[in-house]
């Protein structure tokens, strides 16, 4: 049985669990080519009550319905974000909206980071591609309440230069006290405009040094990056207890029902999206 067959967190869904709200965007902007950043309020300014980890199903009306992973964190109040990539007709016709359009929510949804856990340890983030949206909600997080955290290690990968997200947001935690932060990126094309680190994220795992009993460390990111960074997380001593990971799966109810994401007996969207390597790393397709 899912272990958490609808949500953990406050948001108060009166109706159904199937019925979306009506949401207005408050702000969309372009984060790169591919992706942009909607910001989003619900009716009467209510919180979405999520925690860093979870995701909402968006709906348009004639496009369908998609899982998308809140990329803000509950501490920012009076709205939350999604960082969408345009990759499908959905995704398309958000790309289209604009501020004052509306869109539909159900949710929060998924089992969240494990913040209890976490709190008084050294946290390790590492992400790619498009990875660093859902956590950037558990970056925020930390930002907001660094008394709750020990050092925080910011780890992230992109293809190129331009598909960099969050640029500015990067450059403040480069510079902040609270954070270590490194990114590299896969290939540099001829003439970009470039200075950082060149190689696979995994390639930033070796020079840290890390004390091991107090860390835990978060993967998100596309599957190819998981077993190589999960690897080095264990080189450097990090058992698979101390090690979570947010997988993607094709979900559609989004509350452990229609089986769309089944993996072996575990639920994608109500046990996952985030789990403990340790409860998944011996059932079969879940890395």
């Amino acid at each position: 049985m899912p272990r958490n067959p609808s949500s953990n967190s406050g948001h108060t869904r009166a109706d159904s669990l199937y019925i979306p709200a009506t949401c207005r965007i408050e702000a969309v902007s372009e984060l790169t080519p591919q992706e942009k950043l909607f910001r989003v309020s619900l009716p009467d300014g209510r919180p979405l009550g999520h925690r860093p980890g979870q995701f909402v199903q968006v709906s348009l009306l004639g496009w369908g319905e998609a899982p998308i992973s809140v990329a803000s964190s509950p501490t920012r109040e009076g709205y939350f974000e999604l960082g969408v990539r345009q990759a499908g007709t959905l995704t398309s016709a958000m790309h289209r909206l604009e501020p004052g359009d509306t869109l539909g929510i159900r949710g929060p949804f998924g089992n969240p980071f494990d913040l209890e856990r976490m709190s008084g340890r050294d946290l390790l983030l590492i992400s790619g591609g498009c990875g660093l949206a859902p956590l950037r909600s558990l970056i925020q997080y930390c930002e907001d309440r660094p008394e709750q955290f020990g050092r925080v290690c910011i780890l992230y990968g992109a293809k190129s230069p331009a598909d960099i997200l969050f640029k500015e947001e990067i450059r403040t935690w480069e510079a902040s006290a609270s954070f270590a932060c490194a990114t590299t990126v896969d290939n540099l094309p001829g003439g970009a405009c470039y200075e950082g680190q060149v190689g696979q994220v995994t390639r930033l795992i070796p020079p840290l040094e890390i004390d091991a009993p107090r860390t835990l460390a978060a993967i998100v990111g596309p599957p190819v990056m998981y077993r190589p960074v999960i690897d080095e997380l264990k080189q450097k001593g990090l058992t698979e207890a101390q090690i979570a990971i947010s997988l993607e799966r094709h979900m559609r109810c989004g509350v452990g029902k229609c089986g769309h994401c089944t993996i072996e007996h575990l639920y994608c969207c109500s046990d996952g999206p985030v789990f403990w390597l340790s409860e998944v790393s011996g059932l079969r397709g879940a890395l």
